[in-house]
């Protein structure tokens, strides 16, 4: 399900919202003098419930599966084409129905274990045993009927249905071992455990502290000539610290050596101590897919049902202000469900700006007034008196000054609004469960936008994307329509239309858009771009000697 997911390597960057600088960048041009060795310490703010590689729903689990699992083929991320990987040659069919590869035949998995076709066809089938409960991945893979084995090291996915991104599912499919995880009772119970073919095997995982991820010799890839001068790390740490003071003096003392930088701490926090000498910041430019943030209502309480009052909910935020104050003018305001700079956002769009008075003509307007003085709005509801009152969870404390300052314009208005910070696991369950009011989190929406996971009535389910019960018919049709549209000019039609619907309904408060990638690495980091065109390509830096 939830949020910020990464199913698999491609539809991490093309699919599912997700994207990071661990995106695979597999195929970024090879490094002449990078260097084998060393620990890399990379901090991804939070620990993942569960690194298992189908019931994990989370972006934290993600950065692990990203260095751990392998896929059929990979993109280029400076030209987005298609390279081999786990197969070494592929073929689509005349009517695009039917995707054949042949596989590598000196691949195994962590555990010495040969990878066949047999495994190809189990990652595919465990992701609809509902033992698994895949809600989250199940649409991107609803289009492809089966997978066949034609033999060890063959495979042919069939398609029942057209889907813009059938292929890209089966090309980026993580592959599991079959013999491991088709025991799902047992594997169910490997939370902090992980068997793959990728790069990089679990080493160890200290709960509350880190994952120590340690390069495996026997990757396949190290055999071929285009990977020559990735993966360079002898072992990768993945730290889980979400606390801003502390994650940032542990990259003023070099304990750290990557982490993202918001604009605020660009701006001002990173000028003093060892910035700009043993670590460095940087401001790039690409077209990495940045996300967005936004506070969502659960469309199933009685608070959240009347568009007016959605509406009356977005003037009350003062986005403007801070842009200014917190952001330094390095984002702008977000207009509905995926970046303002996407192919798939429609123009027409506009911000929903900050307006109290508006904000109250529309309280007004639905019923809600204070009609016993106490300074909180109410209205009857079914028959009861209801106050204007309710809880936001979050799990980010860098966004909290933000919804601060949400929370004093809202009791001006006369709503009362608790914010609540829960660590993520607690946090994840409440979204699983759907129990909660209102919520701050964030999307990563892919180079190619499918709005199906977070805004089809379909995925209003347990453990599901659109834990907001967003249900409209008339969007479940369009987003059909479009995901069988292949010609991405008509699609880029179809879709821009559910995004003007979606932002017209005011399901989200849509905050923020971002202009640029911010981050810091520590001056032992050597790479020979500081961004390629579609990822920040970390998979190819390397340590200084």
């Amino acid at each position: 399900m939830t949020c910020i997911q990464g199913i698999l390597s491609i539809l991490v960057v093309a699919l599912m919202g997700v994207i990071s600088p661990f995106s695979p960048s597999w195929a970024a041009p090879s490094q002449a003098n990078a260097v084998i060795g060393g620990n890399y310490v990379i901090n991804i703010r939070g620990e993942p419930p569960t690194i298992h590689p189908i019931t994990s729903t989370d972006l934290y689990a993600s950065n692990v599966h990203e260095y751990t699992l392998s896929t059929l083929l990979v993109h280029d991320m400076k030209t987005y084409e298609w390279k081999p990987m786990m197969a070494e040659k592929w073929n689509i069919s005349k009517d695009g129905k039917v995707f054949t590869f042949w596989l590598r035949k000196d691949m195994t998995f962590h555990d010495g274990h040969p990878v066949t076709a047999e495994d190809v066809k189990f990652s595919f089938d465990a992701i609809f045993d509902p033992k698994y409960q895949a809600a989250d991945k199940i649409p991107y893979y609803e289009g492809i009927s089966k997978v066949e084995v034609v033999d060890p090291y063959q495979v042919k996915f069939y398609t029942k249905e057209v889907y813009f991104l059938n292929f890209e599912t089966a090309a980026g499919m993580y592959i599991i071992p079959k013999h491991i995880y088709s025991d799902i009772e047992k594997s169910k119970k490997m939370n902090k455990e992980l068997v793959g073919a990728g790069p990089y095997k679990i080493e160890k995982f200290e709960k509350g502290q880190r994952i120590v991820l340690k390069r495996y010799d026997k990757w396949f890839g190290n055999q071929m000539p285009e990977m020559k001068g990735h993966f360079n790390f002898d072992t990768v740490t993945l730290r889980f610290v979400n606390d801003e003071n502390v994650y940032l003096e542990m990259l003023n003392k070099g304990d750290l050596d990557y982490d993202d930088l918001s604009p605020e701490q660009y701006t001002k926090k990173t000028s003093e101590g060892n910035w700009g000498k043993s670590v460095l910041k940087y401001k790039v430019s690409n077209v990495m897919p940045k996300g967005y943030r936004y506070v969502g209502w659960n469309l199933e309480n009685p608070l959240f049902k009347d568009r007016d009052v959605r509406y009356a909910l977005a003037h009350l935020m003062n986005r403007s202000a801070m842009i200014s104050k917190f952001r330094y003018d390095l984002s702008v305001m977000a207009t509905g469900p995926t970046e303002i700079y996407s192919d798939y956002a429609s123009p027409k769009a506009k911000p929903i700006l900050f307006d109290p008075k508006k904000a109250r003509d529309l309280l007004t307007k639905a019923g809600w007034r204070d009609s016993d003085k106490n300074g909180v709005l109410d209205k009857e509801i079914n028959g009861k008196k209801v106050e204007f009152r309710f809880t936001l969870l979050h799990s980010n404390k860098e966004y909290e000054k933000y919804l601060t300052f949400y929370k004093e314009d809202l009791k001006k208005a006369g709503i009362d609004m608790d914010i609540k910070y829960l660590e993520w696991n607690s946090f994840l369950k409440l979204l699983d469960e759907s129990k909660f009011e209102a919520v701050s989190l964030g999307w990563w929406p892919g180079i190619e936008f499918d709005p199906k996971p977070q805004w089809h009535s379909s995925s209003a389910v347990a453990g599901g994307s659109n834990f907001i019960h967003y249900k409209v018919p008339e969007v479940d049709q369009w987003i059909d329509q479009g995901r069988k549209e292949l010609d991405r000019k008509k699609r880029i039609v179809i879709f821009r239309k559910i995004y003007q619907r979606i932002a017209d309904d005011a399901p989200y408060v849509f905050m923020f858009n971002e202009k640029y990638y911010l981050y810091a690495n520590s001056a032992r980091t050597q790479k020979s771009a500081d961004t390629l065109k579609y990822a920040i390509g970390m998979e190819y830096w390397w340590l200084k000697p």
